[in-house]
């Protein structure tokens, strides 16, 4: 992919996280959203599996894997539809994904001009500090406008 599309694609993958991330989303109850949402509509577990063509012990085996982290998104999705419910779905970065570039950049710029610095130190032809700083600047520069997968080894 061209570097245009590229960064195209991070500002616009950026942009849509954004919103995720500063939204103030309420934590998943403890006895899950399925099981929460059919019991505040007063459904029971016998209509509910009767919507799903299942059994009620089988609904309340899903419940409990949705509240264990072990349900999979396909029979969430299912779960949700039969609740008149969808199911929004997102890994939300900590930080920007720009950010996180960067830092990594910067991490692996550090990393790769350390030993140099050192072995040139070790010889006597050591490098002023600010000049040091200007390779490591360019490195994470170059780092950034590569594909990316420099940054990830």
């Amino acid at each position: 992919m061209k570097r245009i599309f590229k960064k195209l694609k991070l500002q616009q993958t950026d942009k849509a996280l954004n919103s995720w991330r500063s939204s103030t989303l309420t934590a998943r109850p403890p006895d899950g959203w399925i099981r929460t949402i059919r019991e505040s509509l007063g459904m029971t577990t016998v209509a509910y599996a009767k919507r799903l063509g299942m059994t009620d012990s089988g609904v309340r085996n899903i419940e409990k894997s949705e509240a264990n982290d072990t349900i999979t998104l396909a029979t969430l999705r299912k779960m949700a539809e039969a609740l008149d419910c969808e199911v929004k779905y997102a890994l939300v970065p900590k930080k920007s994904l720009r950010e996180m570039r960067q830092v990594q950049a910067e991490h692996i710029a550090r990393k790769q001009i350390g030993p140099i610095a050192h072995s040139m130190a070790l010889e006597a032809q050591s490098v002023e500090s600010d000049m040091m700083e200007l390779q490591r600047e360019d490195l994470v520069e170059e780092l950034l406008s590569g594909s990316g997968r420099e940054l990830w080894p």
